[in-house]
């Protein structure tokens, strides 16, 4: 038997596998508020409690934070967990954790046709590197290297790093920024939490009138930004500030793309995922998406030829660990 996790900041989802069987089809699978336990090892008794104790030969587990040596961290839940510590709690021989983008970047290689939505279908070299970027909650990113005889994931923290405008209407979104931040990641701009800092910024450099109704909305909201982007999208009452809001944060997303296939020389394809992308498809499909994705100056030519795609599975994250627990039988 083969245990997974996807462990967030908001949700922990376990499932259960036949680890020679399809991982499309856990034998058991529960969704969980991670807010309402105290640590993943809680959740993990729990839902082991629910099965009669099932005799587990190994588990993985994509979480949400940095993993060091073994041990994972979700800051603002204040977990700590190690490898070995869940290892011995529930006597299963092998244990592995792996950064939440890993497991995405982990399921990649065995996605179907039906799991994904072409932004550009490109040139794609096979072997090569791939990248990954998500855009949800927060500013994930990773990426694939081909070992020689198969690809193998790598996380990082890329989203924390430097946001870089490209125009002056981003260098004025930074320095709007500064005003309330030590430091402007790109994902402050380039994430849930960057939605609400664009309009933000759009509203108070007089582009446009807030509508009413919309202040009404927002001030009622604990997230801002299905109530932007919906509103984007509403041709009844045309929000100006809204679509503004959407364009500049595709063409900052296409950018960082860009940035990331570079940084990779991802010729392998760039795979959008997060919760954000599935529900801006059209968006991603305009030009301020894809004319920043491809504008790189002398390497544009090499840049339409990246495939990009969108990965529109839900639940990849858990695929990703199920795949890793597995790999974890074969060593």
């Amino acid at each position: 038997m083969l245990l997974a996790g996807d462990i967030g900041g908001t949700k922990t989802v376990l499932a259960l596998y036949n680890a020679h069987q399809s991982l499309r089809h856990p034998i058991y699978q529960k969704r969980y508020r991670s807010a309402d336990y105290a640590s993943l090892k809680d959740i993990i008794a729990d839902f082991l409690a629910s099965k009669l104790d099932p005799q587990i030969e190994a588990a993985a587990f994509g979480v949400a934070g940095p993993i060091v040596n073994g041990t994972a961290t979700l800051t603002n839940l204040s977990w700590v967990e190690t490898e070995t510590e869940l290892s011995q709690r529930f006597n299963i021989p092998k244990v592995a954790l792996i950064n939440d983008l890993e497991a995405i970047a982990n399921a990649i290689p065995i996605l179907e046709e039906t799991d994904t939505i072409t932004l550009n279908k490109g040139q794609r070299i096979p072997q090569t590197s791939i990248a990954v970027i998500a855009p949800g909650t927060g500013l994930g990113e990773a990426y694939l290297t081909w070992d020689g005889t198969q690809y193998r994931p790598y996380p990082s923290e890329g989203g924390h790093a430097d946001f870089s405008p490209s125009n002056a209407e981003e260098l004025g979104l930074l320095n709007f920024l500064y005003q309330q931040y030590d430091h402007v990641s790109t994902e402050r701009v380039c994430s849930g939490m960057g939605i609400p800092n664009i309009y933000d910024y759009l509203k108070s450099s007089g582009y446009a009138e807030e509508s009413p109704w919309l202040a009404e909305s927002l001030s009622k909201a604990a997230d801002r930004t299905p109530i932007i982007s919906t509103a984007a999208a509403d041709d009844t009452r045309p929000c100006p500030l809204c679509v503004k809001t959407m364009e500049m944060f595709v063409s900052i997303l296409g950018a960082e793309a860009g940035d990331l296939a570079l940084t990779f020389l991802a010729t392998g394809g760039v795979y959008l995922s997060g919760g954000i992308p599935p529900r801006i498809i059209h968006w991603l499909k305009s030009e301020h998406f894809l004319e920043r994705f491809f504008n790189k100056g002398r390497f544009e030519g090499l840049m339409r030829n990246i495939p990009l795609e969108v990965i529109d599975l839900p639940g990849v994250a858990l695929l990703g660990a199920a795949r890793a627990g597995q790999q974890l039988l074969k060593r």
